[in-house]
């Protein structure tokens, strides 16, 4: 018979901070004050990995002996509701923000001065967490203007890259129901 503790349920907030900001040590250790709620999102964030493996064969069987992975390709992806220039800055990976009187503006980066960010997923519960140690913002940042409740937003898909001497990503949770 299943487990229903181990049934993951509802959202949660997404923040981000400087690549290498300090992660919390547990699931109930508190957000160091580096990490940034992002606000609110469209419909919360999917979190994707695909590996790619090859099979390696020999003539005399028919069935592959092993299968080898060449590639793992993990992404979160998410559009944020709140459109400001902070949030344009995350989504094309850096640039230049600067506070006028009574107005903001944002450029942003140049190619090749881009920058990688942390992000991270906290479930409303408690009982999740999730943390995205490098990323690098790809994809089409496309902002709708529509008339009515339609509302603008900004996409992410954060590509998840390899930092030095961790694993991409970290995963927490409640247990033992979840391990």
């Amino acid at each position: 018979m299943g487990n229903v503790n181990a049934i993951a349920l509802g959202p949660g907030t997404l923040y981000t901070a400087a690549v290498g900001a300090a992660e919390p040590a547990t699931l109930v250790a508190a957000w160091d004050a580096a990490w940034t709620d992002l606000g609110y999102t469209f419909e919360g964030h999917t979190f994707s990995s695909e590996s790619t493996v090859e099979e390696v064969e020999v003539a005399e069987e028919l069935v592959p002996l092993l299968y080898v992975t060449t590639k793992v390709v993990a992404k979160a992806e998410f559009t944020l509701a709140e459109v400001t220039a902070t949030n344009l800055s995350r989504a094309l990976n850096g640039g230049t923000i600067t506070t006028g009187s009574g107005f903001v503006t944002f450029e942003p980066p140049a190619i090749g001065a881009e920058t990688r960010r942390a992000y991270a997923w906290q479930s409303t519960d408690g009982e999740e967490r999730m943390v995205w140690r490098q990323c690098f913002n790809s994809g089409t940042v496309e902002i709708n203007r529509r008339k009515g409740a339609d509302k603008a937003g900004i996409p992410f898909e954060l590509n998840l890259e390899k930092p030095s001497g961790l694993q991409p990503w970290k995963y927490y949770a409640v247990s033992p129901d979840r391990a």
